[in-house]
């Protein structure tokens, strides 16, 4: 089985999100899967104000639709919810294609701590 899962946290980035999928994928081969992973490699990027050292991708739709095609997957999984996981989801969405997706970072919470956005709101 052939999976492409996308993410906008990847090498060199060291954090929980990066270490989980390279564990994933580790032992998805021993099983006889395949994974392919969508990252922001290649593309252009912005700084992330707050966090020193992290850039959010600026991925483009053609782009993005290349390397799904490319990986020819039999699943689709996306692990972030941030721009490379938007454009995965718009792309699964108009083609109506099935995907996952995860959700599992505090994520009002952690705005609330690099913002002056509160985390109820």
């Amino acid at each position: 089985m052939r999976i492409l899962v996308a993410t906008d946290a990847w090498h060199p980035q060291v954090n929980g999100v990066v270490r989980t999928l390279t564990s994933l994928a580790r032992s998805a081969s021993a099983l006889g899967a395949e994974i392919t992973f969508l990252t922001p490699d290649g593309f252009p990027s912005l700084a992330v104000p707050t966090y020193p050292g992290l850039r959010a991708a600026w991925p483009n739709r053609r782009e993005i639709a290349r390397r799904i095609e490319a990986a020819s997957p039999d699943a689709i999984h996306i692990a972030t919810e941030g721009p490379i996981g938007w454009a995965v989801r718009a792309y699964c969405r108009r083609r109506k294609l099935a995907f996952t997706t995860s959700y599992t970072t505090r994520f009002p919470e952690y705005i609330a701590v690099r913002s002056i956005i509160p985390a109820w709101l």
